[in-house]
């Protein structure tokens, strides 16, 4: 028993000394079920609308206060023609739309039976059909608030989805895989690679060779960039081949929007190697960084706009948030680089920061 609680004892003296990996075993669990509590959920709030009203009447003007007045719709823009829908489905502001038609009021006091049209961005399917299920609630309510009789026609939804018409969950999740795909590669493997060289002496040997410090850094990142870049091709045309995503944009934007995103995630890789002594440090903070965040705070799989604000904040420095958008945008909407500048100019924050501060770290590592 001596010899049993003399073990025990060391141990748990190994495990007080090494706090690195003490505080992520305690704080990891934590952390997850805060995360994965609220971001795993499938009901959809604040739902961006617009409502495009041609010729303004009661009717309409009081179905438009209902829109306003509900907390689950944002009203972000009244128009008065469809053609002005195009760029904000586009750009995102939107993910519904209510068309009225012309003498709406009208039509309603004489019994015949009125159209509104439900427009929904269906590049998130589930999304899309909870908005449009959404909107005709407000529809039926009003209907019923009028003394409909039961049974009788008046107001008749008519329901139109964008860019994913067929409601297909590939091409929600496998843009978004290309994300998750690329993470792996970039930042995990490289912090891993990185890693080992510092534990099994290697790093030692380049540093006594001719070669110079930035040498060694882009010795290390220019194969992975390149895995990478070929891992792009992969995806995009195992895309169209298997799960016959749509590609309507620019392949060239896609792939130098994909070597983008593989510049921040090593640039990741490279300062969390920086940053830790050991593989299993190095792993546990690519889990933590990147990995966990890409499936959870990126809008891979659950909407960022059910998730409470802090989440969402956290999530504006998520650099998988900006290429999953990007991916959808270009593969489903075919948008090109005049309405996808913004997360364009974010990843290249990202990159230009993230490189300085990873060669910085590395430079102060192979100082010691």
């Amino acid at each position: 028993m001596k010899a049993l609680l003399g073990l025990l004892r060391k141990e748990a003296y190994h495990i007080l000394r090494d706090r690195r990996t003490l505080a992520v075993i305690t704080l990891l669990p934590v952390v997850q079920v805060v995360i994965f509590g609220y971001a795993i959920r499938t009901d959809v709030d604040h739902v961006r609308l617009a409502i495009v009203d041609q010729s303004p009447d009661a009717a309409t003007l009081e179905l438009r206060s209902r829109f306003g007045a509900n907390d689950t719709f944002r009203v972000m823009a009244t128009l008065s023609a469809s053609r002005d829908l195009e760029p904000l489905f586009r750009q995102e502001r939107v993910q519904g739309a209510v068309l009225f038609e012309p003498g709406f009021a009208d039509k309603l006091g004489r019994g015949i039976p009125t159209n509104i049209l439900i427009i929904t961005d269906a590049t998130e399917p589930n999304t899309g059909s909870i908005v449009q299920a959404y909107v005709r609630q407000v529809i039926q309510t009003y209907e019923s608030e009028r003394g409909a009789r039961p049974g009788a026609v008046s107001l008749v939804p008519s329901v139109r989805m964008r860019f994913n018409p067929t409601r297909e969950s590939s091409n929600l999740f496998v843009p978004g895989l290309m994300a998750f795909v690329l993470t792996i590669i970039s930042s995990l493997m490289t912090a891993i690679t990185l890693t080992r060289e510092k534990e099994t002496g290697t790093m030692e040997t380049l540093l006594v060779s001719p070669l110079r410090r930035w040498q060694i850094i882009v010795g290390k990142v220019a194969p992975y960039l390149a895995i990478g870049f070929i891992s792009v091709l992969g995806v995009i045309v195992e895309a169209r081949l298997v799960f016959k995503v749509p590609l309507r944009g620019s392949v060239v934007l896609l792939l130098a929007e994909g070597l983008l995103f593989i510049l921040v995630s090593l640039s990741l890789g490279i300062l969390i190697s920086a940053r830790t002594s050991s593989q299993r440090v190095a792993m546990m903070g690519a889990l933590i960084g990147t990995m966990l965040p890409t499936m959870l705070l990126s809008g891979f799989i659950f909407p960022l706009e059910s998730m409470p604000w802090p989440l969402q904040a956290i999530s504006v420095v998520v650099p998988a948030r900006w290429f999953v958008l990007v991916a959808r945008s270009v593969m489903l909407k075919g948008v090109g680089l005049a309405y996808l500048w913004q997360p364009t100019l974010v990843l290249l924050v990202m990159a230009l920061v993230l490189l300085t501060a990873s060669t910085r770290a590395f430079h102060e590592r192979l100082d010691q």
